[in-house]
């Protein structure tokens, strides 16, 4: 006989400030973010004995530097928690953060554990080049280094030449479809810098803001509070020479980890504390590649049918800004969403995009927001490059 599965709670969710390609957290290794974001979940249940930890899941989209060696269980170790505390990493790319946070919930919604850890972790600044083992012993001829920072490196040849565009090509295409100008795409980056400088001024991200140790970072590095769009528009396009897309209006390269807490009824008695939100549903969808950014429409519409939940219901909404162009182009597709509740808070073209963190930042501010609000349905979408997408819902 199958059991109901478990309510499954976000008790809590931290992140570190992110920090700029090259910047303020260039010095910080990557399992030594992941173990500080581990650290303050700890710190911040007291009541919690870190022992009844069932797993940890931290999603990772590079894996081949610091990072290597399954980041998760390093970053367990690293922050001192009890060697008993299993961790394991999961790689969605993008999504890789929310991809581990949907693991971990469905093991606590299945009763495979009560209590357990997910987020994920990226240090795009610390990423390595990586070199191929020659074809054969010996090459007299120099070799290629690749670098893993962003993108497709080692390609099958295989592959059609379609899908393994760089991905700014495959973000003009998408706005291509849906008539995204570039006057659009700048006035959009400008309100992501202007909410995310007040969000910050204002104190809100003051409950799922945590230090990295031995950084002064008291905010995200890449914000731009003076911006306008005088400058955003004297930026030339970064991918094609009568594109759109420039360095303003898409997502920079950041270095950073978040992580959430997540238990069943059980788990949130012995922790002892009030629950940030519940988690109501998730999906996963793909797309063709080239029009990787366009991959949150499936999955939004998706999610919101197992959730049952109607799109003028949601209260707040994170939909990760890869590309202003995207974004514009998914909310074009999905006019039943109200653009006023999307990215209240900033998003990643102001706070950053450390490609395996963003899916648990941005589940994770759901949850604080519906805590805030006291009430109310949140959604987290992001799309990921070769052409998938996630979305989750979680409700308080």
């Amino acid at each position: 006989m199958i059991e109901r599965p478990r309510d499954v709670y976000v008790v809590d969710a931290v992140r570190t400030p992110f920090g700029r390609y090259g910047g303020a957290l260039s010095a910080t290794r990557p399992d030594d973010l992941a173990a500080g974001v581990l650290r303050a979940l700890v710190d911040r249940s007291p009541d919690l004995d870190p022992a009844r930890i069932d797993d940890v899941l931290l999603g990772n989209a590079n894996g081949a530097g610091e990072e290597n060696r399954d980041v998760a269980r390093m970053a367990v170790l690293l922050a001192g928690l009890p060697v008993s505390v299993p961790g394991a990493t999961v790689n969605r790319l993008c999504g890789s953060g929310m991809e581990a946070v949907v693991q971990a919930a469905r093991a606590i919604a299945l009763g495979d554990a009560s209590i357990a850890v997910a987020g994920g972790v990226e240090s795009m600044s610390r990423a390595p080049w990586v070199l191929p083992k020659p074809d054969r012993a010996f090459p007299a001829r120099d070799q290629q280094l690749y670098s893993t920072t962003l993108g497709w490196r080692l390609v099958n040849p295989r592959m059609p030449e379609e899908w393994t565009i760089p991905l700014g090509e495959s973000a003009e295409l998408v706005g291509a479809k849906y008539g995204i100008t570039r006057e659009d795409q700048d006035a959009f980056a400008l309100a992501s810098h202007r909410n995310a400088a007040r969000a910050w001024r204002e104190g809100l991200y003051d409950g799922e803001a945590v230090p990295v140790e031995g950084v002064e970072l008291p905010r995200d590095e890449n914000i731009r509070d003076t911006t306008s769009l005088e400058a955003l528009a004297a930026l030339k396009p970064a991918f094609i020479a009568d594109g759109t897309v420039t360095a303003g209006n898409a997502s920079p390269l950041n270095d950073g980890a978040a992580a959430l807490l997540l238990a069943d009824e059980a788990g949130l008695a012995a922790i002892g504390c009030e629950p940030l939100a519940r988690v109501r549903a998730a999906a996963v969808t793909g797309i063709e590649p080239q029009y990787f950014g366009l991959g949150p429409v499936d999955a939004i519409r998706k999610v919101l049918a197992k959730a049952d939940v109607a799109p003028g219901d949601l209260h707040t909404i994170e939909l990760n800004e890869a590309y202003a162009i995207q974004t514009l182009a998914c909310l074009a597709a999905l006019p039943e969403l109200d653009p006023s509740v999307v990215n209240p808070r900033g998003g990643a073209i102001a706070i950053g995009h450390p490609l395996g963190a963003s899916g648990a930042r941005i589940a994770g501010a759901v949850a604080h927001q519906l805590a805030a609000a006291g009430t109310g349905t949140g959604l987290a979408a992001l799309c990921i490059g070769v052409g998938q997408a996630l979305a989750l819902v979680l409700e308080r």
